[in-house]
């Protein structure tokens, strides 16, 4: 087992390995699942990054809800060249191990950023711990400003706005802890060029997807470790 822990500029750490690459796990973070499976050499949601590799064809991914970055070397290869990943991590500290991440594998056709995806760009606050002050890790989720538990203030970006307009992306996969409405409505210019993939762990309201989706011809396809797949359909 690859496993070492030190402090990386002030960052306590693991190091770990699996089938797919190695990954920099935030100690503080590690008795989350995820984590947890990296540290035991697992592959955490093996079939979701199956499905991404498989349908990515000649696009781009979109990867919100990064973590650590135990998707990212699996995506980063499954790539044709010239293509890319474009990751999202709001949590400052998570961000940091996935950076790592990307360098130890040198995987130099990601493009990581420090925000969440939103409807629109601007500043929100993120509970990144619970109210014993056990870190959330990838559950970092935004909430209310006035929510009592441990929150940071965070970047948020659309996605229409954060990936240039002349990039083909092939599949959207949100992992953003019930934010993914608002992810959508800043990627809703994206989707209609491009019609990718979208594979959500949480799904946002019938309604919505029927005024939103359906009209571009989205169809439920499936699902996958609980998350849900929506796919456009051929004419």
């Amino acid at each position: 087992m690859s496993f070492n822990k030190y402090p990386l500029g002030g960052l306590k750490c693991c190091i770990a390995s699996n089938r797919y690459g190695t990954y920099c796990v935030p100690q503080s973070s590690a008795h989350r699942p995820a984590a947890q499976a990296i540290l035991k050499e697992n592959v955490w949601e093996p079939h979701t990054i199956e499905l991404v590799c498989a349908k990515c064809a000649d696009g781009d991914i979109i990867h919100a809800g990064t973590y650590f970055g135990d998707f990212l070397p699996a995506f980063s290869r499954a790539l044709r060249g010239g293509r890319r990943v474009w990751a999202f991590e709001p949590n400052p500290e998570n961000h940091l191990c996935a950076d790592v991440t990307m360098r130890i594998n040198n995987l130099a056709n990601v493009v990581l950023t420090n925000a969440a995806l939103g409807e629109d760009s601007g500043k929100l606050s993120m509970a990144v711990s619970d109210g014993s002050g056990r870190a959330l890790g990838g559950a970092s989720r935004v909430v209310k400003t006035e929510d009592i538990r441990s929150k940071i203030s965070i970047d948020v970006v659309s996605l229409d706005e954060a990936v240039p307009p002349d990039r083909n992306i092939s599949v959207i996969q949100l992992d953003v802890e019930g934010f993914e409405l608002q992810a959508l409505k800043g990627a809703i210019g994206t989707i209609r060029r491009c019609k990718p993939h979208l594979i959500l762990e949480t799904l946002p309201s019938d309604g919505w997807i029927a005024e939103n989706l359906y009209g571009l011809g989205y169809a439920l396809s499936g699902h996958v470790h609980g998350n849900a797949v929506l796919s456009p359909q051929k004419p």
